[in-house]
C-alpha cells in the first residue's frame, strides 16, 4: 500500500505541498474550509503537472490520488507525514496540533510550513511535543527543493531522521538547522533584502522594478548556483577566502545599510509600493506569473542539472532513485521479454522542450529519439566503458515521422525494435508514444567506428551477439508502418 501525506490548509503553501506529494506518488487528503479550496489546489496541480515532471529525465511515478476531506480527523487518520500550512498564528496552530493528534497516529510526521516560528513554540501544550518538527518549504513547493528542517532540543533525533529521508524521498533538499531559531535561516536573508528594499523605495533611490533588476540581473544567478559563501571565495581570487574578508571586511562598519531600522509602512508608502508594482507586473494574472517563473526556474534548474551541479545535482540523484525504482531497462540481463519492443525512454517533456506553439518544438523529437538509441547502445553493451576502449556507433542517417503533437508535462515513452544487427550496421526503429497514441516514428542506421582510426569496423563480439539476439527476436514483429518510408510518401 502506498504512503499517504495529510495536508492541513491548502492554499499557495499547502496547495504546493500537495501537488508535491501526489506527483511523487503519495496519496494526499487535504483539510481546508475554504469552499474555493478544491478549485485553487486543482490550479496550482495543473501547474505542477505541467512542470515538475520535466525535471526528471526518468518517469515519475503514478500520481497519487488527490482527496479533499470535510474534517482534520478525516485527512490524518492513518497518515505518514502531516503537513499544517495554517496562518501564522499560534494559537490557531496550537488549536490545530490538537485536533491532528487526537486522531493521527503516533508514528507520523507532523511538518509545520511556518515561516517564523520556533518548534518549542509550536510543541507548547501539544500532547506528543516530539512529533511535531518545522519543515519550511519555498514557493513553489513543487519545483523549490529547500526544506528548512528544525527539531527543538527535546525532539527524539530519529523524528527528524524519518523526516529527512521522506522530504529526499520525494525530491526536496531537507537542511537540518541545527539550532531553533525565530525565522530559521533563509527568511533572515530574505528580511534584511526586504528591509534594504523598502529603505530604497522610501527614500525615493529605486523603483520595485530597479530593485529586482538588480537581483534578478546579478548577484540573484550567482546566488542561484554557488550561494553566498562560495561566490565571496571566488571574489577572493587566488588568495581565497581570507583575502575577500581582508579586502571588503573594513566596509561593515561603514553607514551602508539601514538593517537595523525599518521604514513606518504608512500608507502612502505601501500606495507607492502597490502602484510601482501594478505597473511593473499588472500586465499577466497571477496565474501566467506563476507560469512564467515556473518556466524560468525549470530551465535554470535543468542547467545546472547538465552541469550536476547545486540543485541540478539532487535533481540528477532523484532520477537515479526514480529509474531504480521505475523498474527501467538499464542493462541487457534486465530485458524482460527480449522479442517485445524495448522501452528506451520513459519521461516527462520538460518546459524547455516546448515552442511558441505551447507543443514539443521538432528539434525536441530527435532528442528524444537520440536519447533512446543511447539507451539502446548501453543495453547492448556499447556504454561508456566500451566507449572508453576505442569503439562507438555513428549516426549514418535518420528520418523522422511527426504524427501528433505534444504539450509540456505529458508523458513519453520511446520503444526500440531492432530491425538489422549485422555487421558494422546497426538499424533501429523508434516509436514515441504518450499513452496508447503514436506521436513520431525515428528511423535511424548507425555505424560501428574506431574511435582511432575513425572508419567503420567491426564491433566487439559481445554487442556483435546481443545485437544478433535481439534483432532475431524482433524479426517475428508486425513490421512497423513508416520502416524505409521517405520524405514524401504517401501514408
Amino acid at each position: 500500500m502506498g504512503k499517504t501525506a495529510a495536508i492541513i490548509g491548502g492554499g499557495v503553501i499547502g496547495g504546493g505541498w500537495a501537488a508535491r506529494f501526489a506527483l511523487m506518488g503519495w496519496q494526499v487528503r487535504i483539510f481546508d474550509p475554504d469552499p474555493d479550496a478544491e478549485r485553487k489546489v486543482g490550479e496550482v496541480m495543473n501547474n505542477a503537472r505541467r512542470s515538475l515532471p520535466g525535471l526528471s529525465n526518468a518517469a515519475m511515478p503514478q500520481e497519487g490520488a488527490l482527496i479533499f476531506c470535510e474534517t482534520i480527523s478525516e485527512a490524518v487518520r492513518g497518515a505518514d507525514w502531516i503537513q499544517e500550512s495554517v496562518p501564522e498564528r499560534l494559537e490557531l496552530k496550537a488549536k490545530t496540533y490538537r485536533t491532528v493528534q487526537e486522531h493521527c497516529d503516533p508514528g507520523a510526521v507532523i511538518g509545520s510550513s511556518t515561516s517564523g516560528f520556533k518548534p518549542s513554540q509550536l510543541q507548547q501544550g501539544a500532547a506528543r511535543p516530539e512529533q511535531i518538527v518545522v519543515a519550511h518549504p519555498f514557493n513553489p513547493v513543487y519545483l523549490l527543493p529547500l526544506v528548512e528542517l528544525v527539531a527543538a532540543p527535546g525532539n527524539d533525533p530519529r523524528v527528524s531522521d524519518r523526516a529527512a529521508t521522506i522530504l529526499t524521498e520525494i525530491g526536496m533538499y531537507p537542511l537540518r538547522v541545527r539550532k531553533e531559531i525565530d525565522a530559521h535561516i533563509a527568511d533572515r536573508f530574505l528580511e534584511a533584502v526586504w528591509r534594504e528594499a523598502l529603505w530604497l523605495v522610501n527614500d525615493g533611490v529605486a523603483s520595485t522594478e530597479e530593485i529586482d533588476d538588480a537581483i534578478r540581473y546579478g548577484f540573484g544567478l550567482r546566488w542561484a548556483q554557488m550561494g553566498l559563501f562560495e561566490t565571496y571565495r571566488i571574489a577572493g581570487g587566488e588568495a581565497g577566502m581570507k583575502h575577500f574578508i581582508e579586502q571588503f571586511g573594513p566596509c561593515l562598519s561603514w553607514p551602508w545599510t539601514k538593517l537595523m531600522d525599518v521604514p513606518e509602512l504608512t500608507e502612502e508608502l505601501v500606495d507607492t509600493i502597490a502602484g510601482q508594482s501594478d505597473a511593473q507586473s499588472g500586465a499577466h494574472t497571477i496565474r501566467e506569473l506563476e507560469r512564467i517563473r515556473d518556466n524560468n526556474l525549470v530551465a535554470m534548474m535543468r542547467a545546472l542539472k547538465s552541469q550536476n551541479w547545486g540543485a541540478g545535482a539532487l535533481l540528477n540523484a532523484t532520477d537515479q532513485a526514480l529509474l531504480t525504482a521505475g523498474g527501467a531497462v538499464l542493462d541487457y540481463s534486465e530485458i524482460a521479454d527480449i522479442g517485445a519492443p524495448i522501452v528506451t525512454l520513459d519521461r516527462a517533456v520538460p518546459l524547455d522542450w516546448v515552442d511558441y506553439n505551447d507543443h514539443m518544438n521538432e528539434a525536441r523529437y530527435l532528442q528524444a529519439f537520440s536519447e533512446a538509441t543511447d539507451r539502446f547502445m548501453e543495453i547492448v553493451g556499447c556504454d561508456a566503458d566500451y566507449i572508453a576502449t576505442g569503439g562507438s556507433y555513428f549516426t549514418a542517417e535518420t528520418h523522422i515521422r511527426h504524427l501528433d503533437e505534444i504539450h509540456p508535462g505529458k508523458r513519453i515513452r520511446v520503444t526500440t525494435i531492432c530491425l538489422g544487427g549485422q555487421g558494422k550496421k546497426m538499424h533501429v526503429f523508434n516509436q514515441l508514444w504518450e499513452g496508447n497514441t503514436l506521436c513520431a516514428t525515428g528511423e535511424q542506421i548507425l555505424i560501428h567506428v574506431s574511435l582511432q582510426t575513425r572508419r567503420p569496423c567491426d564491433p566487439s563480439p559481445l554487442i556483435a551477439r546481443r545485437l544478433g539476439t535481439i534483432e532475431a527476436a524482433h524479426h517475428g514483429l508486425p513490421r512497423p508502418d513508416g520502416v524505409g518510408r521517405f520524405v514524401g510518401a504517401p501514408r
